[in-house]
């Protein structure tokens, strides 16, 4: 896409002036002006976007207010306003309308939260009490059922829809079981809008129900949320009398649903993790079927020991300062639970929240108050102990939490979440009980541990230290720019547009590769930082040895990253969107994953925002004739030569790296918004990408020969480029 930035005052006037001429007016409307589409897919592991746009031109241009009004003017209906205009949408023709309002996206990310709404309903049935275990079951033909043991959805006539409540919760929007607080079928739940299950059939071609309640077996069919088949009922077998629960079998809508409809084992499989952990007395099975026994993928998950098994597993690979310090409390009807440990290799904090299960990846009043808490304790007991001598001397929360992994899990009768989706709590009376609990426990802990406490200071003065020697770093960086004249890199090629949300930067490796995309970029919106070797993994150094790094502060300079921990702000950034731009072997992923890295250690908000992007550039060049095809991977290259005759010749050039390429290729085939092909990074799960992180980038080299040898097999040799 074309990217234009807005132009100035006077030539604006000018223009308006100009569109009144009748001869440039009709010269103005015969332009045709296109709408680029995109296609987007996502990866497992760390939820990678791609965007890769169909070929064409995207051209767009400015319109004064007189040649809108006129292009206006021969809409059909646009002057005709009236009741024909205006829409009631009945049943649950609204969520196919808006699917977006009601899943967060047609994409990936929707498709799986279809799974995660029908799946916190059965984990809702064993917070309340009546159920134990969950069968999870991805089909061969991308449906997916989900059984629990519970109590089943009720089947009996509804006093207000004169349906059956089992069609009630199914058919018609927030109908459910979890409004009336003390009253209704639950007390503490994730599910507060009664929609989750309604927009699930609204959104599947084919939903199956079954229930066992009451010695009975209840059955019925839905398409596109309504009823295909009556309800239909048989008596269970004396064995199978005591049997009680729901089945839910749905396949998604491939008229809403905008890329494939595959669900991945390993994203479904996080999911289900967390809410394991989050439930020690439940069992979830997750199932993947496939053609052959051989190739079912099968999980069972139960922790017994709840949030303190879940810290212990994020710290696996790390060298803790002591035990795993776990508590509940309940309060005023909500119940907080609560699970940490500081560690001494670690520099960055894992501070996880959810409320009645469902993850709050936005925070809220349960993480402001556990912050609060850690901070005031800590210091208090500091100055109490003597161990912080200045009474000047206070320790941020930023300096408190270095090193932290933890978890707190709060379950609240009446919830205040923040949309559908539920990413942020809102209850002001929670902040109050978890502050109070925490400071309690904490205290009372790190009083009877001393040594423990010396531990904690010790590494949060260290951090103080540690930001105040990078204060310094940076203040003696700003001087040395003043006096240069300029607070850039010198090595940054900047662009001409000074608006971030047009303008976007290419990180790359080497001045090879750094020179050609110089010349091949579009200088009005593209910016080039070419980095030197491989840069400073920040994983296993402190905030000081960070800001000393020349590659690191070229970085923070350049894109205006701002203060590690301080609040992020977008419209700070010098371009909203950074793309990784490596060589495709092993050297240039080793470099894109130690950006990646300082990315996520450093600015994490930067992904939460979907500014990070990784440019693909083509792996071969296939050239016939005068005929030249770029291919992204080997099953773009086997498709082109698919298409040339058996007896045609052709030749196949490999690229192996950026610098190889010609600075026209580059524009070309890797940085024209017309025809390039990005990556969209996204964290889907906070705490298993820190584990990532931490195994393949931290000081624990055992752990990291045992992933290698654990993901060995699942390599194909031939793939390899040796």
């Amino acid at each position: 896409m074309a990217l234009l930035r807005s132009p100035p005052l006077q030539f604006r006037f000018l223009t308006q002036r100009l569109f009144q001429s009748s001869a440039v007016r009709s010269r103005l409307q015969s332009v045709a002006f296109f709408r680029r589409s995109c296609i987007f897919w996502r990866n497992h592991r760390m939820g990678l976007v791609g965007i890769r746009p169909r070929h064409g031109a995207g051209v767009r241009a400015f319109m004064s207010s007189s040649v809108t009004s006129e292009a206006l003017q021969g809409k059909p209906g646009s002057q005709n306003y009236g009741s024909d205009q205006i829409q009631v949408l009945e049943g649950l023709d609204p969520v196919r309308k808006r699917p977006g309002m009601y899943i967060g996206s047609t994409g990936p990310r929707g498709l799986h939260h279809l799974v995660y709404e029908i799946l916190d309903n059965a984990v809702d049935e064993a917070q309340a009490g009546y159920a134990s275990k969950v069968d999870v079951v991805l089909h061969e033909d991308n449906s997916v059922s989900i059984t629990d043991n519970g109590r089943g959805i009720p089947v009996d006539l509804h006093p207000v829809t004169k349906k059956s409540s089992l069609e009630t919760v199914l058919t018609v929007l927030h109908a459910g079981g979890k409004f009336g607080g003390l009253n209704s079928g639950y007390y503490v739940s994730g599910g507060l809008h009664g929609v989750g299950l309604s927009v699930v059939n609204a959104l599947s071609e084919a939903l199956e129900v079954t229930v066992w309640r009451d010695g009975k077996e209840y059955f019925q069919n839905f398409s596109r949320g309504k009823p295909s088949t009556a309800l239909t009922c048989r008596v269970l077998p004396v064995e199978m009398c005591s049997r009680q629960g729901t089945r839910i079998k749905f396949c998604p809508d491939r008229e809403v649903f905008t890329t494939t409809i595959q669900f991945d084992f390993n994203t479904i499989s996080g999911r289900i993790r967390e809410l394991a952990f989050l439930n020690p007395e439940l069992t979830i099975t997750l199932k993947k079927e496939a053609a052959g026994d051989s190739n079912v993928q099968y999980n069972e998950y139960c922790y017994a020991g709840g949030l303190l098994e879940y810290v212990n597993w994020l710290n696996i690979d790390k060298k803790p300062l002591h035990d795993t310090l776990a508590f509940r409390k309940e309060s005023d009807g909500i119940t907080v639970d609560v699970a940490l440990q500081w560690c001494a290799d670690s520099y960055a904090d894992t501070m996880l929240g959810y409320a009645n299960s469902i993850r709050t990846v936005d925070g809220g009043t349960h993480i402001d108050g556990m912050k609060a808490a850690l901070t005031r304790t800590i210091n208090n007991l500091g100055k109490k102990s003597k161990l912080i001598k200045e009474k000047e001397i206070s320790l941020s929360g930023e300096h408190v939490r270095e090193g932290l992994s933890c978890i707190i899990s709060v379950k609240v009768p009446s919830p205040e979440f923040e949309g559908q989706t539920k990413t942020r709590l809102g209850n002001p009376e929670v902040r109050k009980v978890v502050e109070q609990c925490c400071q309690e426990h904490l205290t009372e802990y790190l009083e009877l541990h001393p040594d423990a406490l010396d531990s904690i200071l010790s590494k949060s003065l260290n951090a103080l230290k540690a930001a105040m020697a990078a204060k310094r770093a940076r203040e003696l960086v700003r001087t040395k720019s003043i006096l240069k004249s300029s607070s850039l890199p010198g090595k940054l090629a900047d662009c001409s547009s000074t608006n971030p949300e047009e303008s976007e930067i290419f990180i790359v490796e080497g001045d090879s590769a750094g020179g050609s995309a110089k010349q091949g970029r579009d200088r009005r919106f593209q910016a080039i930082l070419p980095l030197r070797g491989k840069i400073l993994n920040i994983e296993r150094k402190d905030e000081a040895a960070m800001y000393k790094n020349e590659e690191i502060q070229n970085l923070i300079l350049g894109l205006g990253l701002g203060v590690k921990g301080e609040d992020f702000k977008k419209e700070s950034l010098r371009y909203h969107k950074i793309i990784i731009l490596t060589d495709a072997d092993v050297d240039g992923a080793h470099i894109r994953t130690l950006l990646l890295t300082f990315f996520f250690r450093y600015q994490k908000a930067l992904f939460d925002e979907g500014c990070i992007y990784v440019g693909v550039p083509p792996l071969y060049k296939v050239e016939r004739g005068k005929q030249v095809h770029y291919c992204y991977d080997d099953a773009d290259l086997k498709k082109v030569q698919s298409s040339f005759p058996p007896n045609a010749s052709y030749h196949v050039q490999r690229f192996k790296g950026l610098g190889e390429m010609m600075p026209a290729q580059l524009w070309e085939t890797t940085m024209n918004p017309d025809e390039r092909v990005l990556k969209k990074l996204v964290v889907d799960d906070a705490a298993e990408a820190s584990v990532v992180f931490a195994s393949l980038m931290g000081t624990r080299v055992d752990v990291r020969k045992e992933l290698i040898q654990n993901s060995a097999r699942m390599i194909n040799p031939e793939s390899l480029d040796i």
